[in-house]
């Protein structure tokens, strides 16, 4: 199993940016894909990046270009870089994390961002 403690979010201005921290209870060793997902006020929560342990990284289009997602191997953190934040990035923003051996999928509490003016 894994803890996984989201920190960064808050309100920001259009245009403006915010990092995620997704700090994980175990060694990051042990995770093969940590990330972030998305649900903003009556949408259905949806993927916004993800690392593997390989180093691989996948994006929604929504978010190319703006956002990086990064791996602190030795803090077993993963930071979200938020570039260019629009109103429609508004969202409660979920730390995901999937182990080796291991079918669960294991989610943090959720950080919330507000994108407004």
């Amino acid at each position: 199993q894994v803890q996984l403690v989201e920190s960064g979010g808050g309100l920001v201005q259009p245009g403006g940016s915010l990092r995620l921290s997704c700090a994980a209870s175990t060694s990051i060793s042990s995770i093969y894909a940590m990330g972030w997902s998305r649900q903003a006020p009556g949408k259905q929560r949806g993927l916004v990046a993800v690392i593997t342990s390989d180093g691989s990284i996948n994006y929604s289009d929504s978010v190319k270009g703006r956002f990086t997602i990064s791996r602190d191997n030795a803090k077993n953190t993963v930071h979200l870089q938020m570039n260019s934040l629009s109103p429609e990035d508004t969202a409660v923003y979920y730390c995901k994390a999937n182990l080796y051996g291991d079918v669960r999928n294991y989610w943090g509490e959720g950080t919330l961002v507000t994108v407004s003016s």
